[in-house]
This record gives C-alpha cells, structure tokens and sequence, in this order.
C-alpha cells in the first residue's frame, strides 16, 4: 500500500482523467477512458493466468525472459573500520526464453502433480526473488495449485502461523531460506510433507524432521519429465479459480492471506498495462523486490505479458555501491541496463542521498554548474518538455548509477517524498506514482508518466473506481474545499475475495459487494480528489494519533516532512494520548552525523555517536528546522529524540519488506527509550499503536 502525504509543487495545464459518475463530490470516479465499463483483461479472451503466460510464449518464443547472473566466487573484504564483509564476484546473465521457460514450468508443474499436489490445494513458496520463484509461480497457475506467498524476511512465528493456516503439504523455499528462517520452524508446521527447495547447496536431510521429504527443484523437475508422468492429462483453471493467497507484511499484527481470483489479478494488471507508454519487447526490467509483494508480482507478470526481459537482482547487488559487490566489481544495473524499474521510495531515497553526498565532495564551481542545470531542467520538465543538453552535460555519469538505459520508474509501496520524486524525474527519467493494496491486487490509481506534479498517485486505473466516504471525526467531507476528502473506497473486479480462513471478528467487514454486484475495500486512508480526477493521498485513518489536549497528529505526514532531511535516514514518530508532545525515534546517517559531531566537536565509535546527549539536541534543531520550512504545527513537532544506531530492515523486523514502518514492533523495542523520553511518566502506550 502506498500513502503520500506531500504538496503538490508544479502542475502542467490540466486535462479531465477522471470523472464523477454521480455528479457529486463523493463520486464514485473513473478513468476517462473507463467511464462506461470498467476493464476485465488486456487481452481478448485471455481471462486466467495460465492463459496470459501462454499467450506470451506464442508471440516471444525465442526472446529472452528470464535472466539469472552467475556467481563466480564470494571473498571476503575488510572495511575501513575492521569489519570483514562477504562480497560477491558476479558473471554476465545468462538466459532462458519464452519456450525454456515453458518447458520449464510444464516440467515442474509435473513433477509437483506427481509428487502428490493436488488441484485447488494450497501450495505454498517462501523464497527470495529469483527465477525459480517465477518459475514455480507459472506452473502452479497452469496446473490450478492456488500459489501461497510469504516475505522471506517474516519472523518465525509469522512464518509457522501462515504454514499451519494455509494447511499447504509442499513448500517451495531456498537453500538459503531453509538452513536459516526455516529450521526452526518446520517443527512447528502441521500438514507439511515435502520441501523442494532452489539454490546449489548442498542440505543436509538429516537436520530436518524426518516426516518430510526433501527434493531439490531440479530432482522434481526431472520427475516431472519423466513420461508416465508428463503425459497425464490435467485440468486448467477458470477466471473464478483461486490463483494466489498473498500474505501481508504484519505491519499491524499477524499477517492476513489475502484471497486472489485469477480474473482479480487479469483485471488489476490491465489496468495497471494501460498506464505503462511503449511496454514491449524492447524493454528490459529489473526484478530486485520481494515478488511476494503484489507490485513485484504483477510488475514481473504483466512485463512477461508484454514480452520484455526480466532480468533477477536483489538490493544488495542492484548497484555498483551496493552491500555485496565488491570493491571495483560491476553491480546488476550496470550489467543488465535495464529500461524499467519498480521500486519503493526507501529505494529512490537511498539513490538521491547518493548522489547528493557524491555533489558535497566536489568543488564549488562543479556543484553550482550541477545546481544551475537541475533547476534548468526543473523548469522544462516542469513545462512537460526536457532537455538533452542538461542531460548530457549533467546527468548521463548520475544516470550510469541505473545502467544509463532507464526510461520510465514506478514507485510504490510507501510514501514519496516530493523532494526525491523531483530529483529522480530530473536526473534520470519521469517517474509515476502509483497506489493500491494486497486487497486490490495492487491496483488503485497510478499517475500518468507525463505529470510531474508531486503527491499525487494519479486518476483511477482503467479496472477501479474510486469513491469518498466521509470521515466526520477527523475532520474529511466530500463538502471540503478547495478539494472534496474522505475514506478511500476501491471498487472493481481486481478487488480481491477477502482473507484467507478468517475467523477474527469483522476481519472481512472492508470487503463488500454493492447492489450491482460489484466489490468494494474500503483502505483506511483519506484522499482528496483534484479537479482533473486525479487523487492525493492526505492522511491514514491509523496513522491518526489523538494528543493530551485534543489535537489531531498524522504520523505518517510528519515523518515524511522530516525525511526529507540528508541528516534523516529513517524516522518513526510516537505518540501517546495522555502526554501533549511528540517524540520519536531517529535512524541517522551515518556520514552526515560523524560530520555534524566534529562540528561539535564530538568524537566517539558510532554507537557511542547515537547515544551522545549533545548529539541528540544538535540533531532535534535540525527536526525543528526542517519542521518550520515544512511548516508543520507546533503541536506537530517532535519534542524529544532518540536516536538509533542500527538501521531499520526486514531483517530486523522493524520494517516489512517495502520498508514500511512496524510501529508494534518499534514500540516494544524502543520501550525502555519510551519512557525515559516521556520522563517516566505513565504513559497509555496502546493508543498511539494502531
């Protein structure tokens, strides 16, 4: 799910994109193009999944697909400060094709079948992004398995709760994933009976419950080719079959199995299709997030739909600065040259923070030449124009950073900051915003590539309509001016069945259908809608935090204010109910606050740094500078810091896997820091837990 909560800066002459259907402020809207039927599929005929894959192999039988690069050897590099890093020496890609891929997936699908799945059985796959994941995916669309995702950063109690929920008797993981996240927990799983794992290492079957059988992927695909077995006739799925139940983050407690139709995923990627300019078999697209996110699941399907290359990465390769290449070595970007990029804004702010330490090393002169041709081409994009001159003299080395081949990004998952929205339009390629959930199957509204407004996420796609439901107690009404606001409601065949075996009371009360049959989810988070059509994410019912004296505080606004800050890797802001200030806790960057201490006059090891009081109230004055220019309330400024050595990732639980903050888990681990910040006070920590 995505929420912006920034101001609009520029705006291009505006033309309608969406419309109300109703006449009234409340909508419901659609898409222009939409306006008297919504879109089921992109394709005529083409209404399951299987059949999406399989329309594509007709047409790009021997073109590229998917793209794995080799790994030559892992050595190990010693950093400035002691610590020793593993880092890898990577090869070229290597690539299958359509038909490989075909083969491949009709092998394995086979070999699954022959292992015992079972048609309209849960079959579950807790893996990273790789080949094989797609691989795995695509035959169990073909063979009617519904395919159950999990982030392969889930803790463990996450992990064993969805297994034993699911009920699946195969599971598809890694090597990787298997010597680590899972040992412990398949103890804990009923109902498994088989692990097939992907990856080159080799696993001991003697370390796991002799109850299951082990398989590599490679040994099931055989079994799967073998005649007896590849002969046997199967049935294929319908539009109503269950293609996929996808597990949420658990950002906000126990992760939920969202329930996803094949015709729900055909008509979300449609829409999300139209809004891509030019997809087609020229383009090459990176594939480094989770795909058991829906925006890398369906980015990955509908960039296969239209014939592209797809070629596998992970964040700690993605770039030549990335964590596991080593020094000198070339990270995926600058091998693959990709042409498309998905990413969440975590990934887009660590790119322009890049760049911007990268322009504080050069010489005076170099950063005001770099300065005057960002705000030239600002104004031309600005204009809906360009400028090839500015991007050979400035921003063709900035570009290199992507591979130098990047046309188009989408950004979702998390907020985007207008800063960083206006940076990466500027230097290196338009960028659309886009916004949706698990329950729509990703598919919401996404901007047109061509607006480079900020804090907007576009009109309705082609597949949804949106309406405003009022929210009285916050103070949102479709009666407000300039713009009507309200609950977000998303309506529309990519609207998903609800959650899988729910039993929790009211777990499903966001779903519905309307007197015409059609589904509704109801998001949690408040929008306005503009005068083209076009809507802005302003607020998150939970994220709505009630202080002492009765004012209102959106956490999630004011976080993004402040991270706009170079100083400001990550933030959480916290409240409390029964206190009348904000505090929160602070992930620093690390070069900008050892810079600032010398200043200071501070010299410490970086744990040390974090824990410094003087360095606290040096770095709560730049919050409270930041807070002015963003012209935030009093009421809205954090009074009180504390600030984090540890970076914040899924591995360490406190963010999911498109960076969201786990404002349950950030509590219970910065409690002690809770109460020394609220000076001990008894404090009503749950209400400000949403």
């Amino acid at each position: 799910m995505l929420v912006c909560v920034c101001f609009v800066q520029v705006m291009l002459p505006q033309c309608e994109r969406a419309r109300s259907l109703s006449g009234r402020p409340e909508g419901p809207y659609r898409a222009v193009e939409s306006a008297d039927a919504l879109v089921t599929q992109d394709f005529e005929g083409v209404d399951t999944l299987d059949k999406l894959f399989v329309h594509a192999v007709k047409r790009f039988s021997q073109a590229s697909c998917l793209g794995t690069r080799e790994v030559l050897s892992e050595e190990e590099e010693k950093q400035p400060n002691g610590k020793i890093f593993k880092k890898l020496v990577l090869g070229d890609y290597s690539w299958m094709t359509y038909e490989e891929v075909s083969l491949a997936v009709e092998s394995f699908g086979s070999g699954l079948a022959a292992l015992g799945q079972q048609p309209h059985n849960t079959i579950a796959i807790f893996c990273e992004t790789r080949a094989e994941w797609m691989i795995t995916a695509q035959a169990c669309f073909r063979r009617n398995f519904p395919l159950v995702t999990m982030y392969a950063t889930l803790g463990e109690d996450a992990v064993a709760y969805g297994l034993n929920q699911c009920g699946a008797t195969h599971l598809i993981t890694s090597t990787e994933l298997l010597r680590t996240k899972l040992k412990n927990v398949l103890s804990a799983v009923s109902g498994l009976q088989h692990i097939i794992y992907a990856g080159s290492d080799e696993v001991c079957h003697a370390d796991y419950p002799q109850s299951l059988a082990m398989h590599s992927m490679q040994e099931v695909m055989e079994l799967g080719t073998k005649p007896e077995n590849l002969s046997k006739e199967y049935k294929r799925p319908t539009t109503s079959d269950l293609a996929v139940v996808m597990y949420t983050s658990g950002s906000t407690g126990k992760p939920k199995g969202v329930k996803m139709q094949h015709s729900n995923l055909i008509a979300g990627m449609a829409g999300q299709c139209e809004r891509i300019p030019g997809l087609g078999s020229q383009d090459t697209y990176i594939a480094y997030l989770p795909l058991a996110h829906v925006l890398e699941l369906t980015a990955e399907i509908s960039c296969v739909s239209y014939g592209c290359r797809l070629g596998y990465s992970s964040p700690h390769t993605l770039t030549d600065q990335s964590s596991k290449i080593k020094s000198g070595g070339k990270g995926d970007c600058s091998v693959l040259k990709p042409t498309l990029i998905a990413a969440v804004p975590e990934i887009m702010d660590r790119i322009c923070k890049n760049v911007n330490g990268k322009l504080r090393e050069m010489s005076v002169i170099q950063r005001t030449l770099f300065k005057v041709g960002y705000n030239y081409k600002l104004q031309k994009v600005s204009q809906g124009a360009d400028s090839p001159v500015c991007n050979m003299m400035f921003f063709k080395r900035v570009n290199l950073l992507l591979g130098g081949c990047v046309r188009l990004m989408l950004s979702g998952g998390a907020p985007l900051s207008a800063s960083t929205q206006r940076f990466m339009n500027v230097c290196f390629c338009p960028v659309a915003v886009g916004y949706g959930l698990t329950e729509t199957c990703g598919a919401g509204t996404i901007s047109e590539f061509s607006d480079y407004s900020t804090g907007r996420v576009g009109a309705p796609l082609i597949c949804s309509e949106i309406k405003l439901r009022d929210w009285p107690e916050g103070g949102y009404t479709s009666q407000d001016k300039p713009h009507p606001r309200g609950e977000i409601l998303i309506g529309g065949p990519n609207v998903a069945m609800g959650y899988y075996e729910s039993d929790g009371e009211g777990e499903n009360d966001n779903f519905w259908v309307d007197e015409a049959g059609q589904r509704w989810f109801c998001t949690g988070d408040v929008g306005e809608v503009h005068p083209d059509g076009c809507l802005q994410i302003v607020d998150r019912k939970k994220d709505l935090v009630k202080l002492q004296a009765g004012e209102y505080v959106s956490l999630g606004k004011v976080e993004a204010a402040l991270k706009s800050s170079p100083l400001i890797d990550n933030i959480c802001v916290y409240a409390s109910s029964d206190q009348n200030y904000l505090i929160s806790f602070v992930v620093p960057n690390q070069k900008q606050l050892t810079e600032l201490a010398k200043k200071n006059g501070v010299e410490e090891e970086w744990e040390e740094l974090c824990n410094h009081i003087k360095m606290e109230e040096e770095v709560l004055k730049v919050i409270k500078e930041i807070a002015v220019t963003s012209k935030l309330e009093r009421f809205e400024v954090p009074q009180k810091i504390c600030l984090s050595s540890e970076a914040w990732t899924p591995e360490t639980g406190l963010v999911t896997d498109a960076f969201k903050l786990k404002r349950k888990e950030l509590k219970n681990h910065y409690i002690k820091d809770i109460e020394r910040l609220y000076e001990g006070a008894q404090v009503v920590l749950s209400y400000s837990i949403h």
